[in-house]
């Protein structure tokens, strides 16, 4: 963003910046707090959750709502323009985030009350932990305007992949040694399926800073780690 002569544009300009940070925040917690009630079986935790959701809703829409307004009240150029369309982007994809939190939220509440295998969680858990760091350096780079920071989280998102691969594996491995798992394990793969999104809307966040930045699209191809199971392109791990 640049200075401009008039001040109430700048504050403009600003005030959307707060708005995606705002919600990158409440994404991060609800994230945090689904992972949390999938650990502990808390279902209360998961309400909680579910509810935020539709906090998160909103703003998205209020945040489309306002840079539109804005393009047809400033008629931005150049990096102005590059930096409102690029924050209703990134608006969807946190918001998409916080709908694959929910998602989880529902299927604590689905098991329905405390496990007994907390060792079938440990790899969600695990996984979890590092979509909640991709997704906190993604927003730190947002605010600090970083993009080589940003471009660390795309780098390495075949790190996601390439658990979320392996957890399947092993979830997969239990429901075959004991058919009384399968239901059990069917919601995990699910949770850590939406988890594997998450870490995909961060790499999304950080090729929509790169071209905010620097007026390029990112065209080199995502490192992937192989095909990520269960993965369907025209789904979109959609099941909320």
């Amino acid at each position: 963003m640049t200075d401009h002569t008039v001040k109430a544009y700048d504050l403009e300009l600003q005030d959307l910046a707060r708005r995606i940070s705002e919600m990158g925040g409440i994404a991060e917690s609800m994230l945090g707090r689904a992972v949390q009630a999938l650990v502990k079986g808390d279902t209360r935790l998961a309400e909680e959750v579910i509810a935020t959701d539709a906090r998160l809703d909103v703003m998205e829409r209020e945040v489309n709502d306002k840079a539109i307004l804005m393009i047809a009240r400033r008629q931005p150029m150049a990096v102005d323009l590059r930096f409102i369309a690029s924050t209703i982007k990134m608006a969807a994809d946190i918001e998409r985030i916080g709908d694959l939190a929910k998602n989880i939220g529902k299927r604590v509440k689905a098991i329905g009350m405390p496990f007994h295998h907390q060792s079938l969680v440990n790899g969600v858990t695990h996984l979890g932990d590092m979509a909640q760091e991709r997704l906190r350096m993604v927003l730190d780079a947002y605010a600090q305007k970083n993009l080589d920071a940003a471009l660390e989280v795309w780098k390495h998102d075949d790190d996601i992949d390439a658990l979320h691969n392996s957890l399947f594996r092993e979830l997969l491995t239990y429901m075959m040694e004991d058919p009384r798992n399968i239901t059990f394990c069917t919601h995990l793969l699910f949770c850590a399926k939406n988890i594997e999104r998450v870490g995909d809307h961060c790499t999304n966040i950080s090729e929509i800073m790169h071209y905010m930045l620097t007026g390029e699209p990112l065209v080199q191809v995502r490192p992937r780690a192989g095909a990520v199971i269960g993965d369907d392109p025209a789904a979109g791990g959609r099941e909320d």
